[in-house]
């Protein structure tokens, strides 16, 4: 697989070749989450380096103004971003909000300097192009601000779950830290926490989903 991947490199720095295969090898290792990141990239340049990863499970990127993140997602990544997932769907199902799961989408263009595949993502109401919210597992981070990259995107609302805390952003001009969604506004967040953080994930939903009837 490497030998495959340095043939596709050739229109990449040597500097940043060894980089890449650093990165695959650590991938194949099955490690952690991982973060590498890479500035002074071009777009051909990141569109070249997505193309080496295309056939690689568990890799995703994120792109702003010349700075690409590589990032790996470990199985503790994607247990807490199902559970959320379920969480969260479980609640607008129960309290009848129309909802588009929008999941990971690419979002971003070359035209916006900024490209980024978010964790989960919905349209609340109608499908737009832009989903309205969008919700990142942070594990481990990079050189981008997130919320720079999803304003150029102009994504409504942004929750940030790391560290077993989460933060919640609303677009107003900038990125305002809110204490409860604007989107979701009698969602009790405390409630939420509590059971992104349950010992189990089905059990988690079954009782958030009692607890919201009760």
């Amino acid at each position: 697989m490497l030998v495959k991947i340095e043939k596709r490199l050739q229109n990449i720095s040597i500097v940043k070749k060894t980089r890449l295969t650093i990165m695959t090898i650590a991938l194949e290792a099955k490690t952690p989450d991982r973060c590498l990141t890479l500035t002074g990239i071009s777009w051909a340049q990141f569109e070249a380096i997505e193309a080496v990863f295309e056939n690689v499970a568990g890799v995703k990127f994120a792109y702003l103004d010349g700075t690409l993140e590589i990032m790996t997602v470990s199985p503790e990544h994607e247990d807490t971003k199902g559970t959320i997932r379920a969480l969260v769907e479980a609640y607008m199902r129960e309290k009848d909000i129309r909802f588009y799961i929008r999941g990971g989408p690419t979002l971003g263009s070359q035209e916006l300097g900024a490209r980024k595949e978010p964790d989960e993502s919905y349209n609340l109401n109608t499908k737009k192009p832009i989903p309205d919210l969008a919700i990142e597992v942070i594990f481990t981070s990079g050189g981008i601000d997130i919320l720079q990259l999803y304003k150029r995107i102009s994504v409504a609302e942004v929750w940030l779950w790391e560290d077993g805390s989460l933060n919640i952003y609303h677009l107003q001009g900038e990125y305002q830290r809110v204490d409860r969604s604007i989107l979701l506004p009698e969602l009790d967040l405390a409630l939420l926490k509590r059971y992104i953080t349950y010992y189990d994930q089905y059990d988690a939903v079954k009782e958030f989903i009692k607890a919201l009837r009760e």
